[in-house]
C-alpha cells in the first residue's frame, strides 16, 4: 500500500470516529490536552463491557460481532471477496484490511465501499461496540504515541482529549502526509509498539 494510500484509509477512518457519534469514544465529561509531561484524564467513564444499547458484557460482545459479520458480509458481496472476517472480540481487522486497501479500486474499502453501499451495516455494529473506559483507551494512545516516536518517528503526535471525545494522535496532516508509514523505520516502530494499543484501537493512529 502506498503511503497517501494508507494516509487517506487512515484519515476516513478518523473521520468516521469524528462524525459518527456512535463510533466516537465518549464519556459525559468535558475534555482535554495532553503532552508527554502528563497524562490528560476524564471523569467518570462508562463501566467497561457494556454495549452501547445497554446490554451486558456478553450479550453486547455477541450482537456486537454479530453486526460486524453483517458488515463483513455485505463488504465481501458488493466491494472485496476477500474482506476478512472480525477478530473474536468483534473488532476488525484493520493489518488485513489495510493490505487490501492497497489494491487498485478497493480506495473506499476503509469506509463502507463506493458510495456507502455497507455503511448502514458498518453504523449498526458502531452502536454495538461496547464501551470501555474513556481514559484507558486515551492512556492506550497516549502510550503508542510515545513509543512511535522513541521508536524512531519523531513526528507522530498524542492523542487528545475533546468534549469526552478521544482524538488518535498520528500524522499531524494525514491528507499531507509528514510521516513516511511505508519507510523501514516506521514499519519497525508499528511492529514495536502494537501491543500498546488495546484491542479495537489499531487502525485508529
Amino acid at each position: 500500500m502506498t503511503q497517501t494510500t494508507r494516509s487517506r484509509s487512515r484519515a476516513a477512518r478518523l473521520a468516521l470516529l469524528i462524525a459518527v457519534p456512535a463510533l466516537a469514544l465518549t464519556t459525559a465529561c468535558g475534555g482535554a490536552e495532553s503532552s508527554d509531561e502528563g497524562v490528560a484524564s476524564v471523569g467518570d467513564a462508562p463501566a467497561t463491557g457494556q454495549s452501547k444499547d445497554g446490554g451486558g458484557a456478553s450479550q453486547g460482545k455477541s450482537a456486537f460481532y454479530d453486526a460486524q459479520m453483517k458488515y463483513v458480509q455485505c463488504m465481501r458481496k458488493n466491494v472485496e471477496k476477500d474482506f476478512p472476517d472480525p477478530k473474536l472480540s468483534g473488532y476488525l481487522d484493520w493489518t488485513k484490511i489495510d493490505d487490501l486497501a492497497g489494491k487498485p479500486g478497493n480506495e473506499a474499502l476503509s469506509k463502507g465501499g463506493k458510495d456507502g453501499v455497507c455503511t448502514g451495516e458498518m453504523n449498526n455494529a458502531a452502536k454495538l461496540e461496547p464501551r470501555r473506559d474513556t481514559q484507558k483507551e486515551y492512556e492506550s494512545m497516549l502510550a503508542h504515541a510515545k513509543c512511535m516516536r522513541a521508536n524512531g518517528v519523531p513526528k507522530f503526535t498524542n492523542p487528545t482529549l475533546q468534549d469526552g471525545n478521544v482524538i488518535p494522535g498520528g500524522d499531524a496532516n494525514p491528507t499531507s502526509p509528514g510521516i513516511s508509514s511505508d519507510s523501514p523505520a516506521y514499519k519497525q516502530a508499528r511492529q514495536a509498539c502494537k501491543d500498546k494499543l488495546l484491542d479495537g484501537l489499531d487502525g485508529m493512529q
